[in-house]
């Protein structure tokens, strides 16, 4: 029997590629929803290639956190809320939810809006019909889940994310990015306060907390048997590694590839720091059926990330707060601020924007607690981080923490 266990996931074709195929692309769905749409191209048409070591450099500390949440996950089956919520007060998780809670709200915010845009650029729908409609096929993507268990909702996640990935990097196929330019974005620098804000938007919008909070529960739920043996356990952890760095190099593309496409398409142009003018521009300069391509990878962003943000806000509640509100409730009651939003005409690209800062300040939260339960021996055994791992993630968690300081500073001395 134990021979079984140990073949069947990895020497075979099919049971490899089954487990490769799992909760790090639900969690990556997180990583290219419509705030970074709005963050990245206005980074690219104001600034050109000046930010794209942020963006690596975010991508890389997203490998590593969402590995760690992972592995927690599978190691220990239980979710990072689940921990955070057996270890505080119940005053204290009232209050870490609370601000987690904050952040999933931004998060829901960010996807539903973009959506709305989506509709309005592809049929002319108005935006708070369009938030509406988004919210209702989120509905319909999360009842998969509910009826059909995990593995068909991360098939359906799947197919979003290569819609997404097509639409976002089709234009770079009739507007290439210039090489040097790419080069020159790899050495870390800003110029100006605006580019520190957007930044951070970036940051909020690649790290994200509530895919941190998520990942875990996708893991442990995906894997149930993962501790049945400690060869069994040593299998899932090495395919969730592979998993996590097939899915995240490939949102990192996505996302490095919009800010190119903006770089290369939308400087200079006016109108291109919201995402309706960046479409238009994209249209005349690249020709209809390219805002088409666009336009549908923005919408299915949408769909695919409100229904994971969704996922993510009751695994948070459930696990601090051991209340559990069925996701077709939660999906209504998130829908509200963000129909409000869109009916009072506040402008949608910079409640994007602004909602990935709200992000970025919800990633210490996230990152902290995940650091110190991944490397304590009391909580992961002998799966517990390497030292390599440690230093990486506190580098990370510093950077984080660092930027946030120097917007907050920006902010509030008027320079931003």
């Amino acid at each position: 029997m134990l021979d079984t266990l140990k073949a069947k996931p990895l020497r075979r074709p099919r049971g490899g590629l089954f487990l490769l195929l799992g909760p790090a692309f639900v969690a990556a769905i997180a990583y290219v929803d419509p705030g970074n749409v709005a963050a990245n191209l206005t980074s690219g048409a104001s600034f050109g290639y000046l930010l794209v070591w942020v963006l690596l450099a975010a991508n890389l500390m997203a490998m590593l956190v969402q590995y760690q949440s992972a592995k927690l996950g599978v190691v220990t089956g239980k979710s990072l809320p689940e921990h955070l919520g057996a270890r505080f007060t119940t005053r204290s998780r009232r209050l870490y939810w609370a601000q987690a809670e904050l952040v999933a709200m931004a998060t829901d915010l960010a996807e539903v809006v973009g959506g709305a845009i989506a509709l309005y650029l592809l049929f002319q729908v108005p935006l708070p019909v369009g938030g509406l409609i988004v919210g209702i096929a989120s509905m319909a993507l999360l009842s998969v889940q509910n009826r059909r268990g995990q593995r068909q909702f991360e098939g359906i996640i799947i197919v979003l994310l290569v819609i997404i990935s097509i639409g976002f990097l089709a234009g770079l196929v009739l507007s290439p990015p210039d090489p040097a330019g790419v080069l020159g974005g790899l050495v870390p620098r800003f110029q100006g306060a605006n580019s520190v804000l957007l930044a951070a938007g970036m940051l909020g919008a690649t790290v994200m907390p509530h895919a941190i909070y998520l990942h875990s529960q996708l893991a442990k739920d995906r894997h149930p048997d993962a501790r049945s043996t400690p060869e069994r356990l040593r299998q899932i952890i090495k395919a969730t590694r592979v998993d996590v760095i097939i899915a995240l190099l490939l949102a990192g593309a996505v996302n490095i590839g919009m800010l190119l496409l903006a770089a290369s398409t939308l400087g200079g142009i006016s109108g291109t720091d919201t995402i309706e003018g960046a479409h238009a521009a994209i249209v005349e300069h690249l020709g209809p059926v390219i805002g088409v391509v666009f336009a549908v990878g923005l919408l299915a962003s949408g769909l695919a990330s409100t229904s994971v943000g969704a996922h993510a806000g009751a695994t948070i509640m459930n696990g601090l707060l051991h209340i559990r509100i069925p996701l077709m409730t939660r999906r209504m009651v998130s829908l509200i601020p963000a129909i409000i939003l869109l009916s009072v005409g506040v402008d949608p690209t910079w409640a994007l924007i602004v909602s990935q800062i709200v992000l970025s300040f919800g990633i210490p939260f996230a990152l902290i607690p995940l650091l110190r339960l991944t490397s304590s021996r009391e909580v992961m055994g002998e799966h517990r981080d390497g030292l390599a791992l440690r230093l990486s993630s506190l580098v990370s968690v510093g950077l984080i923490i660092a930027l946030n300081a120097l917007l907050l500073w920006l902010t509030f001395t008027g320079h931003a």
